[in-house]
């Protein structure tokens, strides 16, 4: 009988024993896995923060790129219009001007034009490029371009005597050419106006033998010639 008493309580404070090591257990382990679910709960909360950081710097290289395309497709389109503006130029330059060794075996009843204005641009040593200044001389001369009647333009250009004769009379062309296109594409001059005479250095307006001389002879001189008694028809459609 007391065996079976001893026996009972021994298993009584077993199970107590096992009840109190369980709940030790499940503390335990709640203790060490309540840091580990903060941590990773901060983890998720910056990998979130990161994603939205990483949209919004997508978004905003997108919107750069499609400005950077738009602002090139813009300059490409500018380039095309620049170039067919200087191909128009060009071509009023080299096919349809009028080029001559006078004006008498081109114009018919030349006695009858008259000079109206001329003037006279200068170029810098083996250049044929317009200067600022030189296009606003031109300006000032193409003012007078709209008031008049069956007029024609003699351009005459000129370099110094320095350098082979052929390669001053293609740079005499060149200044020549510059001059008749800035008139044609920015003032709507018609190319068949133009006409290009005495090219090349033949034809001096100062002495070759000083600094200053040369430099005047570095030269595209424009005449403005007008005929306004003669109808058009009778000057050649002019």
């Amino acid at each position: 009988m007391n065996i079976n008493r001893f026996g009972v309580i021994g298993l009584a404070a077993a199970v107590s024993l096992a009840g109190v090591t369980g709940c030790a257990t499940k503390n335990y382990v709640q203790n060490k896995t309540a840091p580990l679910v903060d941590q990773t709960n901060q983890l998720e909360d910056k990998t979130a923060t990161n994603n939205r950081q990483i949209h919004s710097v997508d978004e905003r290289s997108q919107a750069g790129i499609k400005q950077a395309q738009g602002a090139a497709d813009s300059a490409t389109q500018n380039a095309q219009m620049a170039s067919k503006a200087a191909g128009d130029a060009d071509s009023a330059a080299n096919f349809a001007v009028h080029r001559a060794d006078s004006l008498e075996s081109v114009v018919k009843g030349l006695d009858s034009y008259k000079p109206v204005a001329n003037v006279s641009v200068t170029f810098g040593f083996d250049k044929a490029v317009l200067t600022k200044e030189d296009r606003e001389q031109l300006d000032q001369f193409a003012v007078q371009l709209g008031s008049a009647k069956s007029y024609i333009l003699e351009v005459t250009g000129g370099t110094d005597s320095i350098g082979p004769a052929q390669y001053n009379y293609e740079l005499s062309q060149r200044r020549a050419d510059a001059v008749v296109q800035y008139l044609a594409t920015k003032y709507g001059v018609a190319a068949h106006r133009f006409y290009l005479v005495g090219i090349g250095k033949d034809k001096e307006v100062a002495p070759n033998t000083s600094a200053e001389g040369r430099k005047q002879n570095r030269r595209v001189e424009v005449q403005l010639l007008s005929n306004a008694g003669v109808s058009t028809a009778e000057s050649g459609g002019l």
